[in-house]
Parts: structure tokens; C-alpha cells; sequence
């Protein structure tokens, strides 16, 4: 069974660093775009990062600069570097793919469990 499985979140104070993975298990033909959104209470699930299969990474504006995204296209993991870290960018972080299971070889969308980032001011 293909799933996105996540890993690092946790407490940190506001001004350092914290990082997140995220790894594509199960049997995956094809890795498509990755990315990493939030979850910030009373407000929308927005995007942090995305990266496409071809490499070409955006970032939401509020994350511009601080954060960066990048993918071990072997072992299937996206990585999210979060520097300069602020309150307000606690919240739940959700990675997200697109993969193409080897059973059905037709992209997917798929979402990690989500991880829990708080930041403390």
C-alpha cells in the first residue's frame, strides 16, 4: 500500500530551525510533484512549499526565504528546511504527492498524516 509517512515536527523557539521529511513507502512506479501545506487554526489549509518532478520549487509568500523544499528522488523522501521560524507558523504540516502506484500505474494524489509544528514565542 502506498503512503506518505512523516517524520520531525515538534516545539521549538521562535528565530531557530527545524526540519520535516517525508518518505513515499509502498510500491511507487513514479514520483510526481511533492509538496507541504499547513494547517493553521481558524484559518485554511495554505501552501508552504511544492516542488515539481522537473525540480522547480515555489513557496507560499509568508514562508518566502525562510523555508526551502527539496527531494531524494532514490529513496523517495521531501524534505522541508524551516528556518528563522516565527509563531505563526504553528500549526499541523501536511506533505502531499503525487505518486503512481506500480498496481495501477495512474498518478495519485496522496497526504501524510500531518505533523505537529509549534513554535514559541
Amino acid at each position: 500500500q502506498v503512503q506518505l509517512v512523516e517524520s520531525g515536527g515538534g516545539l521549538v523557539q521562535a528565530g531557530r530551525s527545524l526540519g520535516l521529511s517525508c518518505a513515499a513507502s509502498g510500491s511507487v512506479l513514479r514520483l510526481g510533484a511533492m509538496g507541504w501545506y499547513r494547517q493553521i487554526p481558524r484559518k485554511q489549509r495554505e501552501l508552504v512549499a511544492h516542488i515539481t518532478s522537473s525540480g522547480l520549487s515555489n513557496y507560499g509568500d509568508s514562508v518566502k526565504g525562510r523555508f526551502t523544499i527539496s527531494v531524494d528522488k532514490v529513496q523517495k523522501i521531501a524534505y522541508l528546511e524551516m528556518n528563522e521560524l516565527k509563531p505563526e507558523d504553528t500549526g499541523v504540516y501536511y506533505c502531499h504527492a503525487v505518486l503512481t502506484p506500480l498496481d495501477s500505474e495512474i498518478p495519485k494524489d496522496y497526504w501524510g498524516q500531518g505533523t505537529q509544528v509549534t513554535v514559541s514565542s
